[in-house]
């Protein structure tokens, strides 16, 4: 996955799921994702390894989002993801 390399984009919001219900997450990292313009960035905050969500987004929007991480735990994990189209 050559597209996991940290990356200095500033994000237009930050999205942290670790007080919010597994239930309704991807929910909310899809429709903030949606939300985005062509180039812009958003920094999503995590308690865990996101690759499943990683892996949705490969899945359902191949070629057009970006994923890159910043932090990669124990505690804390912090992926920029970003819009391509």
């Amino acid at each position: 996955m050559s597209n996991l390399q940290p990356t200095a984009n500033t994000p237009k919001t930050t999205v942290d799921v670790r007080t919010i219900a597994p239930v309704y997450r991807h929910q909310l990292i899809f429709e903030t994702f949606e939300s985005l313009k062509p180039g812009e960035t958003f920094a999503l905050v995590n308690d865990h390894d996101p690759k499943p969500l990683y892996y949705q987004f490969e899945a359902e929007r191949t070629g057009e989002f970006t994923w890159n991480y910043v932090e990669q735990g124990p505690q804390v994990w912090k992926v920029m993801i970003g819009k391509t189209q």
